[in-house]
């Protein structure tokens, strides 16, 4: 059996080649004018047969948010909530900050329309869909020049049919332009998030899908899947159409490796890791309390992205993150970051900004001889390194050796933070825990980062900067449904049966999708998200199958406990709705 494992980074491309049981690893410096660039060098230079089967984890979807260089996109939604994507939530980062501002919306204004439709809370047709009115928008969007259309219709989950004829209205005078349903996207309620997913899906779908396309024709005719954000991979034709599922899938592979890694050295089925993955851009830490933690909270670029996720803290703080003194004379670190060109200043690329890992060089925590495991496709420039570092120190009336300490201890103190927001703020000691640190750089930040949190045992995998790369062959093949439920959990305990029957519903759309992307005999799990009666917010908790009054029970009981772990109170005696 022969699977590869392509891992695109800020900084570097990573390759893990399963052949027959055993690994074959590689690094080459990412290429971002074209990734593929990369991938093809490494590949070339591993000697990967061209039928060998393929499981890439891609950033395009969140590079393409994060830069807003995505489509030209337009809304469509109910006639009277054009400016639902403007208005959003009344919550904000900084609730005392006099000056507040707000990421622009993906759509302009110019290009939000009302339709008029209008469907009721329980799926009831009020006004039927004005078809003539979507003919008229079409010619619009064309004469704009528009590439990409969100369609999100007010309580489309309850009635999806004005949706798809919208979508059918637009495809036969617009067939070059995608659509995004939000009943196919996000079929819950809450209109904001719904909205601002869809809008999130439409404005990267077409980018995502020309990748994914550029990427078959690069690979060769071989089976290839993606990585999702929730740690699970899919076919080509599913991510190129749900594209939104990608945007928040580049560490994801990270954290399914460690987990395994920390499943076979530790013994037992649960254990309990702190995952620390440090690269070239950025730190991404997770908590793993038995489990691979999922979260549909995700934000990316300010936006909500309700779709399931791994549950992943990122900070700017990775070996290319760049030191300077602020104005106010203090010393910080990231999150501007050299990146993989020209890279610290070590590479000899043309960089003059210290890093971090420039400092750890002169400290003499790496190599120059043996950097990339001593295959000499790289060698680190110790002085030039050292320079940048006396020049910085300089400002701060320290030696070279004093500055890189300072970085070092800044860095630190950005990945400490990350750690105790995934763990003590969430109600968890993160001494019961097992730091697994990976990425290029992170074993080398492990034991400074442990001991400020209390951490007693570190873990550090075989190939610790090719282990998302190793977490992408590990990921199975995973498709998420969902259903708005909206019900008391009272009612649904006395009659299971149609929230049965609408679990068996999404049980086959799922197997479908699975099936056709090579899955045999896919395993189903179910999960509800809670909350009490009165909240505005929920929490997920595992429903096991099939459905009934008794496991129902078990699912409201364990809403209880997670309640009290994460809030520190619970009311067993208050009523509790099935979202």
């Amino acid at each position: 059996m022969q699977l590869l494992g392509i891992d695109v980074g800020g900084t570097f491309t990573d390759f893990v080649w399963l052949v027959d049981g055993s690994i074959r690893v590689h690094k080459v410096p990412t290429t971002p004018d074209d990734q593929s660039k990369a991938m093809r060098q490494g590949m070339a230079e591993l000697g990967v047969a061209a039928e060998v089967p393929v499981v890439h984890g891609t950033t395009t979807a969140t590079n393409a948010l994060l830069e807003r260089r995505g489509a030209r996109t337009a809304l469509l939604t109910t006639a009277g909530f054009e400016d639902v994507l403007a208005i959003g939530r009344q919550d904000r980062p900084h609730l005392y900050r006099l000056s507040q501002t707000r990421p622009p919306a993906l759509v302009p204004a110019a290009w939000r329309f009302g339709v008029r439709e209008r469907v009721a809370a329980d799926g009831t047709v009020l006004t039927p869909l004005d078809e003539a009115q979507v003919a008229d928008l079409a010619g619009r969007l064309a004469a704009d020049g528009v590439q990409s259309v969100a369609v999100v219709l007010l309580f489309s989950f309850r009635h999806p049919a004005h949706e798809q004829r919208v979508a059918a209205l637009l495809q036969e005078r617009l067939p070059e332009v995608s659509c995004s349903l939000s009943s196919d996207i996000l079929p819950e309620y809450r209109e904001y998030e719904r909205t601002a997913t869809t809008v999130i899906n439409a404005y990267v779908q077409p980018l995502v899908a020309r990748y994914l396309q550029r990427l078959q024709r690069v690979l060769g005719d071989r089976p290839i899947r993606v990585m999702q954000s929730n740690g699970g991979a899919i076919g080509l034709e599913q991510a190129a159409t749900q594209a939104a599922r990608l945007v928040l899938s580049g560490p994801a592979g990270g954290v399914v490796g460690a987990f395994e890694r920390a499943r076979q050295a530790l013994g037992g089925e649960a254990p309990r890791v702190l995952t620390l993955d440090m690269g070239g851009t950025s730190t991404d830490v997770a908590l793993c309390p038995g489990s691979i933690p999922q979260t549909a909270e995700g934000r990316i670029a300010g936006l909500p992205l309700r779709l399931p996720s791994t549950d992943i803290h990122t900070v700017g703080a990775g070996g290319g993150s760049m030191a300077r003194v602020d104005a106010g004379g203090v010393l910080r670190v990231g999150p501007e970051s050299a990146g993989a060109d020209p890279g610290p200043v070590c590479y000899g690329r043309g960089g003059t900004t210290p890093t971090v890992t420039d400092a750890n060089l002169i400290l003499g925590r790496l190599d120059a001889g043996q950097f990339l495991g001593g295959s000499g496709t790289m060698r680190l420039d110790e002085g030039a390194a050292r320079a940048a570092l006396a020049r910085l120190g300089e400002r701060l009336h320290l030696s070279a050796e004093e500055a890189a300490l300072g970085v070092l201890r800044v860095a630190h103190a950005t990945m400490e933070r990350a750690l105790r927001r995934v763990s003590v703020e969430q109600g968890h000691d993160p001494r019961d825990y097992t730091l697994v640190p990976f990425g290029g750089a992170g074993p080398l930040h492990a034991c400074d980062v442990a001991a400020a949190l209390g951490i007693r045992r570190i873990l550090v995998p075989p190939t610790p900067g090719v282990l998302s790369a190793l977490g992408l062959l590990l990921a199975d093949l995973v498709f998420d449904a969902s259903h708005a439920v909206l019900r008391p959990m009272a009612a649904l305990m006395e009659h299971p049966a149609p929230l049965a029957q609408t679990a068996e519903r999404l049980g086959e759309q799922v197997r479908a999708v699975l099936r056709r992307d090579g899955a045999l005999d896919p395993a189903l799990s179910a999960a509800l998200d809670l909350r009490y009666a009165g909240q505005s917010y929920e929490l997920t908790v595992p429903l096991a199958l099939p459905i009934s009054a008794d496991h129902l029970r078990a699912a409201a009981a364990a809403f209880h406990d997670a309640h009290a772990r994460r809030y520190g109170h619970a009311d067993p005696s208050a009523p509790v709705e099935a979202v």
